[in-house]
């Protein structure tokens, strides 16, 4: 047996109860009874049921820290419960002992009202369910088509967020199409059907991109989008899906699993499809790029055809034919004049051929007195009388002119006889 001081031992029941982390992060449900608060703004309670009850104690400190968290990750946004008497409460914090006094109680971090509470532990608890399971996770989550000519509506007809989204899609991209796929959202049937409307929407499969949204509303309204049917109908979309549910301060389970959330349902119909204005701007950038590269195209050509062209012009055989023509001209030239020379040293050779021919000519001779004498019927010289008998006809040529005649006698010389 072990003897232990009551120091002691309520040292280790305290630290027994801090090393269970069961106990560190618990929620407890009850009525507050024997409630009070000090000047300095701690509040102290017991929460009770109907056969037991513990103390509790709000530290100021420990309250203000988690509303600022609450703040940032509840959907209830920060704890503003006014405690009283007789109220049911669901409270968190972690269990300790009061060493003074030997009291086991609870040290609260946050507080809310029964009802709401309730409300806010179902979030917490299917939020890490999913979590753990990696909906939430970014690598799962797809990008958003940059120009989608269909967009998928999941909303209530009546809704005046739907007017809202409309407005904003004809105003950003009056080309874009919608196609609205009706639900209720919010009662007992709305997480069924909104389910239903983004499997429908994944289904007929025209449209790029799918807004789930509603206007604003309190816990109680919104709580259909906090269902765990909705988060795994957003989660097999094979559709990127933006959730925009309630006010900026409005967080919800479909926002967590969406592959973007925003703010309101008008941002949603924002982000879903880019301004045409920007269009515009894009279109009239590019446009002047593209002058600006078809223009520097062209002038790059037209260098280049200069270029070509001067190559052209040295390799043309225009140039060629110039040439040679000038070649032709000048040989021409020379060989006119050697033509020229040559006919003038024949035409010396000519005439003095003809002066030679001259002065051997018979005619020369006949012009002294001479004449010459041809047979007439066979055209021969007659030259000696033993070519001719008598009554032959002669043609007599003299200086000027033709003479017939016919032999009448032949003499030879004495000298032959």
């Amino acid at each position: 047996m072990q003897l232990l001081t009551v120091s002691q031992l309520t040292r280790y029941l305290k630290a027994s109860l801090e090393s269970d982390p069961v106990l560190q992060g618990v929620w407890v449900q009850g009525e507050v009874t024997n409630y009070s608060a000090s000047s300095q703004g701690h509040q102290y309670f017991s929460l009770k049921d109907e056969s037991a009850q513990m103390r509790c104690v709000f530290f100021r400190g420990a309250g203000s820290l988690q509303n600022r968290r609450a703040a940032l990750f509840s959907p209830l946004g920060a704890a503003s419960v006014k405690l009283r008497n007789g109220m049911a409460v669901l409270a968190r914090g972690r269990l300790s002992i009061y060493e003074t006094r030997g009291d086991y109680q609870l040290y609260v971090e946050e507080v809310e009202e029964a009802g709401v509470g309730m409300l806010h532990l179902r979030f917490e608890q299917l939020k890490q369910q999913l979590q753990d399971e990696g909906l939430f996770d970014e690598e799962r989550k797809r990008p958003l088509p940059r120009w989608p000519q269909v967009v998928g509506i999941v909303t209530s007809p009546q809704a005046a967020a739907l007017r809202d989204m409309l407005r904003v899609l004809r105003a950003r991209c009056p080309l874009v199409r919608v196609i609205l796929a009706p639900t209720l959202v919010q009662g007992e049937r709305a997480p069924e059907q909104i389910a239903a409307a983004l499997d429908l929407l994944n289904a007929q499969g025209e449209a790029e991109v799918i807004l789930v949204s509603r206007g604003g509303g309190s816990l109680e309204e919104l709580w259909a989008f906090n269902e765990e049917v909705v988060a795994r109908a957003i989660a097999r979309s094979r559709v990127p899906v933006i959730s925009g549910v309630g006010h900026e301060t409005d967080t919800t389970i479909a926002d967590f699993v969406a592959d973007y959330r925003a703010s309101t349902p008008t941002a949603a119909a924002a982000a879903a499809v880019q301004d045409m204005a920007e269009w515009v701007r894009a279109l009239v950038a590019h446009r002047t790029r593209l002058t600006e590269l078809v223009e520097d195209h062209i002038d790059a050509w037209r260098d280049e055809l200069a270029r070509c062209r001067r190559d052209l012009l040295r390799a043309s055989p225009r140039g060629q034919l110039a040439s040679e023509r000038q070649r032709l001209d000048e040989a021409s030239s020379r060989l006119n004049e050697r033509m020229k020379r040559v006919l003038e040293h024949r035409q010396e050779r000519l005439k003095s051929a003809a002066q030679h021919l001259h002065a051997l000519s018979p005619l020369q001779t006949i012009a002294r007195g001479y004449a010459v004498i041809r047979h007439e019927g066979t055209g021969q010289l007659v030259t000696s009388v033993t070519q001719v008998e008598a009554s032959d006809a002669l043609d007599i040529q003299v200086r000027d002119g033709h003479i017939r005649g016919v032999v009448w006698h032949v003499l030879p010389d004495e000298g032959e006889l």
